[in-house]
Formats: C-alpha cells, structure tokens, sequence
C-alpha cells in the first residue's frame, strides 16, 4: 500500500508534465493499423503560422500545448506563396507490430528547407531535415520528394513536429508509408515520368531530323520550346535536383524561375514564326518581340533576383504569355491562316493545364491527380499537337515542291513553253485591261478620288462592318465654300485646277486615319472615317478646313484662298437605319455649317 501512492502520484505527474508539453487525447492520433500500407495525413495535421520566424522548436511545442495549432483550412494542404515559417502537428500511434518503420515523403519537391521532430514517450527527440537548401544526399531516401524515415514502436504515441520554411509556394502534403508501399510509389511515379520523358524525346528526335532535313526554323524554334519546357518540368519535378545539380541548393531554387524564362522565349519565338506573324500581322509580331525582350529581361534578373519574387513574377507571366499566344491564333484564324486551327487546340490543352498547376501554386485549387499532373498532360497533347501541325506544314511545303518540278518538267519541252507564255503574256495584258477599267469606274476622273458609286459601296460595307465589330463609323461632308465664284470670275480651267489641289490636301489630312475619300459631285467631297467616334471625327474634319484655309491654292498663276464647310455625323453600332437616311443626315450638318458661316464644322448632333 506504500508503495502504489507514490506510484499513483508519479503517474500523475507524469500525464501532467505531458499535456503541459503538448500532448493531446489519444483518439486524436493517427493509428496506423495492420494492413494499412500509406495514409495522408492532411486531415490530421494542425498548423500555426509563424510570419516573423521567430520560433524554435520548444517555441512551437508550447503553441502546441497552448492549443495555438489550428486544422487546415478547408483541408487543403496548399497556401500559395506566404512569408514565414508554418509548423504542422500530428500525432501517430502504431497498432500494426510488423511495420516498426515508415517514411514521411512531403509530395512537394521545391521546399527550401523542412524540419521534422519526433517525440517519443521517454522525452527522446530525434530530428531530421531536407529540403532542396540542403545537399541531395540529406534525404533518407534518394528521391525527387523530401523524405524521412521515422521508426513507431507499436503501441507507443508519437508525436511529429514538421517545420517548413521555403521562398516558393507553400505546399506541404505529408503522407506515411510502409517500406513496401513507397517503393511501389516511386515505381509507378518514375514510370508515369518515363512515358512523358519518353514523348518528350522521340518528339525531339523526329523533328530535329526534319529541321535538319527541311533547314525550316519553325523546326528549330519547335526544339526549343520542347527542350525547355522539358526542363521546366524537370525542374519542377524535382527530378533536376536529383540528377543535374544535387550539390547546389542555388541552382535549385534559380532553375525554377529561369527555365520557366526560357520555356517562354521558345513558345513565343516558335508561335511568331509559325503563325508568320512579321508577315500576317505586324502589329501581333511587335507585342510578340516585347513579350520575349520580357521574358529575357526577367531571365537575366532572375540570376539575382530572391526566388520569392522571381518565382511568382514568372509563374503569373506564364498565364499572360500563354494567353497572348492563344490571341494571335485566334486572330491568324479570322484572317484565314488555316495551319492555326490545330496551333490553336495544342495551345488550349496546354493553357488548360498550365492554368491548373498555377492555381495549385498560388493555393487557389486543392491539389489533386489531375491539377498536379494536369500540366504533364496538357504539355504532352500540345507537344503532339504542335508536331502534326509541323506536319501540316511540311506536306504543303512538299505539294508545292512537287508543284515546281511538275511546272519546270513542263517548260523543257520549247512549243509548250512558248505557247504557255504567250498565254499567260495574254492573260496577264487581260487581268491588266480588266484591272485598269474596272479602276477607271471607280475613279473621278478629274480628282482620281473615288466616285459617288464605288463610295457608296465601300460604305454599305464599312456600315456592315462597323455593326459586326461594334465600333462606330463616321461620315464627312465637305463643300467647298464659294467654288462657283472661282467659275464664274477666272474660268473653268482654274476651277478644275483648285478641285484638284483641294482633292489632294484633304487626302493628306485623311491619310493617317485609314480614311475612305470621293468625290461626291461638283465642289463636295465625302469621306468616310472606320473606329472613329464623334469628336475624333470633329478633331479630323478641323484638320482638313484648316489645311485648306491656311494656304491658298495655286492656279494659273492665281493664288485663290478657299475654305470648307463641313458636316459630320457618327453613325453608332446600335443606330437604326441605311445609307441614305446616313447620308441624309450628314448633308444636313453640312448645311448647317453653311448657315452658320461657311468655314466651320458642325455635326449632326448641333444641326438637330
């Protein structure tokens, strides 16, 4: 009886000291019983935020104690990009005696540095560390994902204390597993690897042998991005740690960011010159060169830049440039350039799991099979997809090819070739008369500007097309003030003369403005103005009154000042009405113009 009191008291003190230090209710573990061969520990782990890196390890085992440890939020095992150190809590009890020893793998292979404390029930503490700040060599097991072998007593609780700290994204799924059950993980993974790897190579070596074949640089630019963007998941995958640099923590973390760089200047240079941009679409070819003076920019910087801010620079700007290239398909194919059908569904597989694995980064999505590995698919298809538009390409380079030699074999043979120039001389001298008379119906005769009914014309179509892409049309009517004057007191041929310099400064005036400019009759003149809202078209009609008053116009010898009254009107996408009821309109702003004065501009809107 003496001795179970002290007995009992010690017992006491015991428990006391233990929850003091920490400990929670034994149902709150995790058991691991027989039979089980891996379990993630997500749903079990608590965690407690650290912003200022403050805490030690006994620091964090009183918050535990505290009860300052808190569930995941939502479950989810992804934070995004956060400053600070996160502490993540679990306790594991063994019920299974014939696994004494599991390993705790971190699925997340870009984590700087990770810290685990196991605390057995005699108060031994047995510390491990990895993560890709430290050597390869660190990890238990030589494998792309941080792991640590932990040993569990059957029967006995322990409890792990996991310390993360990294300058990526916070992404810390724990997961326990059995000797047997990781080594048949680490198989099927590899493999999955080796099949993707495996695309990657043979897509590499069939079209290095058509570029060297073909000498096309859409080939080369094509290796390029498969060869870097290879190395971006390489790196992502922790695979580059693993294989190419496992002695150098600085190029682990600077590989990330700067292969993303270059993976970026290959799909954009291949997408230039695939779509043809210098030659379809300047404008798409200069936004394409600065995106990859960007990316350049942003690669060399990368070399000093701290990974925390490179790394999400690039990871966002992977989203605009993918995104970019996806427009200038999407623009190539409204101007017909058929090969960016295919070029356009490779980018969309891609933007889709591009997309995916940025979101999980970023902790906007959990972090499942399919957002994880999403950009392994989508990168594959798009890798295959972009090579059958190769394809595409190179059978219309040899159709062609077989159309020259067919034309060439046809021009040995002396009679044929003459009679086959002499048909094309005629044809050509045709298309030559058919293209000067079908100019001279649309010409003024006396200007060259257009005529009442070409404009006409090319305005039902700019109204239909101004519906269509919802911008606004404006029409421009101008008069010349006073011309039957120069008529009547110097002649005809000194009128003729002024509507000819006339024509030609209001022409120069338009210019700019990818204008639409005839003669409508006698003195006026109309002009019609594509995206062009109302006071841009005021702005514009002031241009051409002022280049006509202030110079005055040679003729004969004669220097004759003249000037313009001008009416305008904007036609918007939603305005009812054709042709006439615009031109009705416009013709009552000009006459408007002419009540107040001449010499002015008024629009529709004043003369209502």
């Amino acid at each position: 009886m003496q001795g179970t009191v002290p007995t009992i008291i010690r017992m006491a003190c015991l428990l006391l000291a233990w929850l003091l230090c920490g400990g929670t209710l034994a149902q709150d573990a995790v058991e691991l019983q027989p039979g089980t061969s891996s379990i993630h520990l997500s749903p079990y782990v608590r965690y407690h935020h650290d912003p200022d890196n403050s805490y030690g390890p006994e620091d964090a085992w009183r918050q535990v104690g505290r009860g300052s440890f808190e569930p995941l939020p939502g479950g989810r095992d992804a934070f995004g990009f956060q400053t600070g150190t996160f502490w993540f809590h679990v306790a594991v009890v063994n019920r299974d005696p014939d696994e004494p020893r599991w390993l705790l793998v971190q699925a997340y292979p870009l984590s700087d540095r990770i810290d685990v404390y196991a605390r057995y029930p005699d108060g031994r503490v047995v510390h491990h560390a990895s993560g890709d700040s430290l050597p390869f060599s660190s990890r238990s097991i030589r494998y792309r994902h941080p792991n640590f072998q932990l040993a569990f007593p059957p029967g006995e609780r322990v409890e792990l204390l996991v310390r993360v700290r990294s300058e990526s994204s916070m992404q810390v799924p724990l997961t326990l597993y059995t000797p047997k059950a990781f080594t048949e993980l680490s198989r099927d993974a590899q493999f999955a690897i080796g099949i993707y790897y495996g695309i990657l190579v043979a897509l590499f070596f069939y079209n290095l042998v058509l570029w060297i074949s073909l000498r096309d640089s859409s080939y080369f630019w094509y290796l390029m991005h498969l060869c870097a963007f290879g190395l971006v998941l390489f790196t992502l995958n922790g695979l580059g740690f693993e294989y190419l640099w496992p002695d150098s923590p600085w190029l682990a973390d600077h590989a990330v960011p700067m292969s993303i760089c270059l993976a970026l200047i290959g799909m954009q240079q291949f997408s230039r010159v695939f779509l043809e941009l210098p030659k379809r679409w300047p404008l798409g070819n200069v936004i394409s060169l600065s995106v990859i003076g960007f990316f350049a920019g942003l690669f060399i910087a990368s070399i000093w830049l701290p990974y925390h801010v490179a790394t999400p620079l690039a990871s966002r700007a992977v989203l605009a440039g993918v995104l970019w290239i996806a427009v200038a398909c999407v623009v190539m194919l409204r101007r017909g350039y058929v090969h960016a059908r295919l070029f356009l569904l490779a980018w969309a597989m891609f933007l889709v799991g591009t997309t995916a694995f940025t979101l999980v980064a970023f902790g906007v999505l959990p972090k499942t099979l399919v957002t994880e590995y999403g950009v392994q698919v989508g990168s594959a298809l798009e890798m295959l997809l972009l090579s059958v538009a190769l394809g595409h390409r190179y059978a219309a380079l040899r159709n062609e090819n077989q159309r020259i030699i067919s034309e060439a074999n046809q021009l040995l043979e002396r009679k044929v070739a003459q009679r086959t120039r002499e048909l094309r001389l005629a044809l050509l001298q045709l298309e030559e008369a058919h293209r000067r008379l079908r100019e001279s119906s649309r010409r003024d005769g006396l200007t060259s500007l257009y005529n009442r009914s070409h404009f006409q014309e090319s305005f039902e179509r700019l109204l239909q097309e101004s519906r269509s892409t919802r911008r606004p049309l404006s029409l421009l009517m101008i008069d010349l003030d006073h011309f039957k004057r120069i008529n009547d007191e110097h002649g005809h041929l000194v009128g003729d003369e002024v509507l000819r310099r006339a024509a030609r400064r209001i022409g120069q005036a338009l210019r700019p403005h990818d204008a639409v400019l005839a003669r409508f009759g006698g003195e006026e003149f109309v002009a019609a103005l594509p995206g062009t809202s109302l006071n841009e078209a005021v702005a514009i009609a002031e241009d051409i009154r002022q280049a006509l008053v202030n110079e005055p116009c040679e003729a004969q010898g004669l220097k004759l000042r003249i000037s313009a009254s001008i009416g305008v009107h904007t036609i918007t996408p939603d305005a009812p009405g054709d042709i006439d009821d615009a031109f009705g309109t416009a013709d009552k702003a000009l006459y408007a113009a002419k009540a107040n004065g001449r010499d002015c501009v008024r629009t529709s809107i004043t003369a209502a």
